[in-house]
C-alpha cells in the first residue's frame, strides 16, 4: 500500500510539473505574441524609411532613433540656427515699425534674406558672430519669400541686403554684401556703433517708405504733410531797398557835407 501510494504521489507530482510547464509555455507564448503586437503598433508610429511596416525589434531601435534624430535636425532651417538674444525675426511691417521706434538710440541692423539664396546662407553664420560680439546692437531678420510686398516697398531688390537705423537719425546706410565684400559690413558696424545719445525720439523708417508700405496695404498709415515754412517776401514795401548806384551813401551824413562847404569858403577867401 505504501509503495502504491508513493507511486501515485510520484505520478501526481509528474503530472503537476507537466501541467505547470505547459502553462508556463502558454504564458510565454502569450507574452511573446503581445510583445509582437505592441511592437507592430509602435512600428506603425515610429518606424520610418526602409523599416516602415516591419515590427519594432530590438535590432532596429538604434537605427530608428538615429534616423529620427537626423530628421529632427533637418527640420531646423538654416536661418534659425545660431540665433542670439539680440536677433529677432520680423513678422509684419507693423512689427518692423514698432521695433524701430522702441529701439531708442540703439543701432538696428535689418537683414533681408531668402531661404533659397546661397549668398544669404553662406553669410548667416558670420552675421550671427557679429550679433554675439555686439550684444548692444539689435539684428532684425526679414524673410523675402514671406514678405515680398514689404521688401518691394522698402526698395530691396538684391539679396542679401542690409539697412542700418539708429535713433533720431533714422536710416544711416543701406547696401548689399556677401562673404567676398564682408568688409563693407564690418566698416559700417564700426562706424555707426559708436556711443551717442539723442534726446529726440527714434525716427525709424523714412516717410517715403511708410507711404509705400501703406499704398501696398502692408501698413495702416495716415500721413499728414508738415506745414510749409513761410518764405519772406523780398518785394515787401516795408523792407529797405538797396539804391541802384552802389557808390552813393545809404544815409545822409551832415558832417560830410559841412566839411565840403568849409573848404569851399576858405578857397574863395584866399
Amino acid at each position: 500500500m505504501a509503495v502504491e501510494a508513493l507511486g501515485k504521489g510520484m505520478c501526481l507530482s509528474c503530472n503537476t510539473r507537466r501541467d505547470a510547464s505547459l502553462e508556463l509555455r502558454r504564458c510565454s507564448s502569450s507574452a511573446i505574441e503581445l510583445g509582437r503586437s505592441w511592437s507592430r503598433f509602435l512600428g506603425r508610429r515610429l518606424v520610418v524609411g526602409s523599416t516602415r511596416g516591419k515590427p519594432l525589434g530590438s535590432g532596429n531601435l538604434g537605427f530608428i532613433s538615429a534616423q529620427m534624430s537626423l530628421s529632427v535636425r533637418k527640420s531646423v532651417k538654416w536661418w534659425e540656427k545660431f540665433l542670439h538674444p539680440n536677433m529677432k525675426v520680423i513678422d509684419s511691417a507693423q512689427d518692423l515699425v514698432d521695433t524701430l521706434s522702441e529701439a531708442g538710440d540703439k543701432l538696428v541692423i535689418v537683414d533681408f534674406f531668402s531661404p533659397g539664396c546661397g549668398g544669404c546662407r553662406a553669410l548667416h553664420p558670420k552675421i550671427c558672430q557679429f550679433a554675439e560680439m555686439n550684444p548692444n546692437v539689435l539684428f532684425l531678420q526679414i524673410n523675402h519669400e514671406q514678405h515680398k510686398s514689404m521688401c518691394y516697398s522698402l526698395n530691396v531688390h538684391v539679396l542679401p541686403f542690409f539697412k542700418f537705423y539708429r535713433g533720431a537719425e533714422g536710416r544711416l546706410c543701406s547696401f548689399s554684401c556677401t562673404n567676398a565684400t564682408i568688409k563693407k559690413f564690418k566698416d559700417a558696424l564700426a562706424k555707426h556703433n559708436a556711443d551717442r545719445c539723442s534726446l529726440s525720439p527714434a525716427k525709424g523708417l523714412e516717410e517715403s517708405e511708410l507711404m509705400a508700405l501703406a499704398a501696398n496695404g502692408d501698413l495702416s498709415f495716415n500721413y499728414t504733410p508738415k506745414a510749409p515754412v513761410p518764405v519772406p517776401n523780398l518785394h515787401d514795401a516795408s523792407s529797405e531797398k538797396t539804391p541802384a548806384n552802389p557808390m552813393l551813401p545809404l544815409h545822409r551824413n551832415p558832417w560830410f557835407f559841412q566839411d565840403i562847404e568849409e573848404k569851399s569858403l576858405a578857397t574863395a577867401q584866399g
